[in-house]
């Protein structure tokens, strides 16, 4: 069964997860229409799926039930004013984008129904960690049915908008805190003896493990370190908590709505 017709403002990597985390669970819509002022990239989203309508004019999908803004901070104000007064009065706003309030797309776009919700990249696969909020506009069948058109990506839930930020921080991001440490572990490993793919498993399988035994098991913190005696990089740990801790929070920072801020 189709479900809502749904629009993106935005055709950039976020929207690229998104309309593939749909397309793995086959989930159909009556339509779904991006618009972007770049052809190429239009052009790039209509190749991998043929299905979508794709349109350089914003007016074109306002016509739709859910309207994704799936734009950068910095030119949301710029864009999403077009929507004032040109939108269904149903229509939902569902912004993928830190910053921007709830209370401040209402004011620039006209539409009461908004939500806000932090995508995961991992929900490329179906396995996001995306927490969402609502407008006091939005009833609870439609919250309903949100979270469940949202939860094919991953784990869709409820949450305060004023912990949204945190939630970018904490987990949006957080893959780009570790990656290219992967990456590299698993270069210095065929550098020493282990074929690709013996490294590729070696370390998936002891992250996998790792997680589990920080997050799942009763063990506390210093237990759990004390079970490895040699800590190769233990002499720069204060210097890598140091970067974490002067980056992110300077980051949380600059995204961090300013009227949510003492919330």
């Amino acid at each position: 069964m189709k479900t809502k017709s749904i629009g993106f403002i935005g055709g950039g990597r976020i929207t690229n997860v998104f309309l593939q985390g749909f397309q793995n669970k086959n989930l159909n819509f009556r339509s779904v229409k991006v618009c972007d002022t770049n052809s190429d990239v239009l052009a790039g989203l209509k190749k991998r799926f043929p299905e979508i309508e794709t349109t350089t004019i914003m007016d074109d999908v306002f016509n739709q039930e859910i309207i994704f803004l799936a734009l950068h901070p910095p030119v949301i104000a710029e864009n999403i004013t077009q929507l004032k007064g040109q939108v269904n009065s149903d229509a939902i706003i569902i912004s993928l984008a830190p910053k921007f309030t709830m209370d401040k797309i209402n004011e620039l776009t006209g539409v009461n129904k908004v939500a806000r919700i932090i995508p995961n990249a991992t929900s490329f696969i179906n396995q996001g960690y995306n927490p969402v909020c609502f407008s006091e506009f939005i009833g609870s069948e439609e919250k309903t049915s949100i979270i469940d058109t949202l939860s094919v990506l991953g784990s869709t839930f409820e949450t305060e908008e004023s912990k949204l930020e945190a939630f970018a921080i904490t987990s949006a991001m957080l893959p780009t805190y570790f990656w290219f440490q992967w990456k590299e572990i698993e270069k210095i490993a065929v550098g020493i003896g282990l074929s690709e793919q013996e490294s590729k498993e070696a370390i998936y399988q002891t992250l996998q493990a790792s997680l589990n035994i920080m997050y799942k098991s009763d063990m506390n913190y210093e237990e759990m370190v004390d079970l490895i005696p040699i800590k190769p990089i233990g002499a720069s740990e204060d210097e890598i908590k140091d970067i974490l801790n002067s980056n992110l929070k300077s980051l949380f920072n600059k995204i961090k709505p300013q009227q949510l801020i003492n919330h």
